[in-house]
């Protein structure tokens, strides 16, 4: 039996939140590849030498969302999950900061994404929502 190859990966990004009227609204991104939405985030190192976590967060925020966020808990959330890209095995490993918006416009993004929005927490955990963590 051959053996499957496996690619293990590990980035970082941000669960932004801005308060606006007492409602906390999220900061959610459309992936240009695959097409989900999903929180910002990214490779750790990948066009900095020696790039601390943190910054590389703050950086894919900055990307993907468009917005300058500050992190306001320094222990990341951490998801791990797995898929498949062709024959190749990824296990995948994101450190998520959670993080408050500071400025900026998500009109602004990167071409990483198609799409960059706020939205509140009943849309965020609506289960039509495709989100991949």
């Amino acid at each position: 039996m051959k053996k499957t190859a496996t690619i293990f990966e590990t980035s970082t990004g941000g669960l932004v939140y801005k308060k606006v009227d007492g409602l906390f609204l999220w900061l959610l991104v459309k992936h240009k590849g695959a097409g989900h939405w999903g929180f910002p985030k990214g490779h750790i190192g990948d066009s900095i030498k020696d790039e601390r976590m943190e910054d590389a967060a703050l950086r894919e925020v900055r990307e993907e969302g468009g917005i300058t966020a500050k992190i306001t808990h320094n222990e990341p959330s951490v998801a791990q999950y797995f898929y498949r890209r062709g024959p190749v095995l990824h296990n995948k490993k994101v450190h998520y900061f959670l993080m408050e918006y500071i400025s900026g416009n998500v009109e602004d993004h990167d071409d990483e994404v198609t799409d960059a929005k706020f939205v509140d927490e009943e849309e965020l955990s609506k289960p039509s929502r495709l989100i991949q963590i």
